[in-house]
C-alpha cells in the first residue's frame, strides 16, 4: 500500500533534494577563482557564500520590497557581491564569463538515486518541480541531466518564492489538483511543514551531504511527515511503485 493514497502528483524541492548543488557550484566556481588568481581559495566555501546570500535576496521579494525577480536574476545580483568578498571586482571581467558562472546553476548534476527514482515514481504519478528556480534554470538542468519532469513548474507560475503558500497552493491550482493531491518532495523539514500548512502532503528524502560532509541541519525528519525514505529508490518503494 502507498504511503501517500489518494496523491496524483508528486513536486520536488530541486536544489539539494534532485541535485547536489554544492558540488555543482564549486567545480565551476574553482575554474572560475582559478583563471583570475585565486587558486587557493576553497571553491566549496564559494559555494557556500553564494548559497547564503539565497534567502535574502528572495526575502526582498517576499516582504513586497521588491516584484517577483527570477532566481537567474537573484543569483547573478548574489555573484558580484560574492565576487568582491573574494577581493574579485565583477567590473573588471566579461559579461559573459560572469554570465557563465551564474548559470552554474543550471548545470547542477543529479544525486545518483535522483533519475532511476524518478523514473519509478513517474510511473505511477505525474512530477514536477516545485522549486524557487526559474523554468530556464530548471529546463536546462534537466535537459542536461535527463531528468524526466512531466512538465517545467518554475517560481514564474507562482509568482511567489517557497515557503509563501502561494508556491504551494498556485502549483497545485495550475495542476488542476486539490491541495490534497498534491504532495511535496523534499530534503528540508522547513519547505515541508509550509507546504503541509498549505494542505500539501509531505514527503522527507534525506539528503546528509548537501552541505557538505560536516551539515548539521536537516540530518533527519523532524515532524511525522507522511512519507521518510532515505533516497528516491527507497521513496518509490514507499509509493508502490
Amino acid at each position: 500500500m502507498s504511503a501517500l493514497p489518494g496523491v496524483k502528483a508528486l513536486v520536488f524541492d530541486v536544489f539539494g533534494t534532485v541535485v547536489d548543488w554544492r558540488s555543482g557550484i564549486a567545480r565551476d566556481a574553482k575554474t572560475f577563482l582559478a583563471r583570475h588568481g585565486r587558486a587557493e581559495a576553497d571553491p566549496h566555501a564559494f559555494a557556500d557564500a553564494w548559497r547564503r546570500r539565497y534567502q535574502p535576496a528572495m526575502e526582498e521579494v517576499r516582504t513586497g520590497r521588491r516584484p517577483f525577480t527570477r532566481l537567474d536574476v537573484l543569483h547573478r545580483e548574489n555573484l558580484d557581491g560574492v565576487l568582491r568578498d573574494h577581493g574579485i571586482d565583477p567590473a573588471g571581467i566579461d559579461g559573459a564569463e560572469l554570465d557563465w558562472l551564474n548559470r552554474a546553476w543550471h548545470r547542477l548534476d543529479p544525486w545518483p538515486d535522483t533519475i532511476p527514482g524518478l523514473l519509478r515514481l513517474k510511473a505511477r504519478h505525474f512530477i514536477a518541480p516545485l522549486s524557487n528556480g526559474n523554468i530556464l534554470l530548471l529546463a536546462n538542468m534537466a535537459k542536461r541531466a535527463g531528468i524526466p519532469w512531466d512538465a517545467i513548474l518554475g517560481a514564474e507560475v507562482a509568482q511567489a518564492y517557497k515557503p509563501q503558500p502561494e508556491a504551494y497552493l498556485r502549483t497545485a491550482e495550475v495542476l488542476g489538483l486539490a491541495p490534497g493531491e498534491v504532495a511535496l518532495v523534499a530534503a528540508h523539514n522547513g519547505d515541508l511543514a509550509a507546504a503541509r500548512k498549505a494542505g500539501l502532503k509531505t514527503a522527507f528524502v534525506l539528503r546528509p551531504t548537501e552541505h557538505g560532509p560536516a551539515q548539521t541541519t536537516d540530518t533527519r525528519a523532524e515532524a511525522a511527515w507522511e512519507a521518510v525514505a532515505s533516497s528516491f529508490e527507497d521513496l518509490a518503494d514507499r509509493l508502490a511503485c
